[in-house]
């Protein structure tokens, strides 16, 4: 269950920064982030689905 947590804030956190990179202006490295956020998520979402 720790796994499931660790994995969910990196996504938010990772979200975040994909957020302020656009805010910035710089395009393709909030891209980066946004994907790198998404594939966190998604593995906490797979992950909690398994414990289930």
């Amino acid at each position: 269950m720790r796994h499931f947590y660790i994995r969910l804030l990196a996504g938010i956190l990772w979200l975040i920064v994909a957020v302020i990179s656009v805010v910035k202006g710089s395009g393709i490295v909030s891209a980066l982030y946004a994907v790198l956020g998404a594939a966190f998520l998604y593995s906490a979402w797979t992950m909690r689905r398994k414990d289930r």
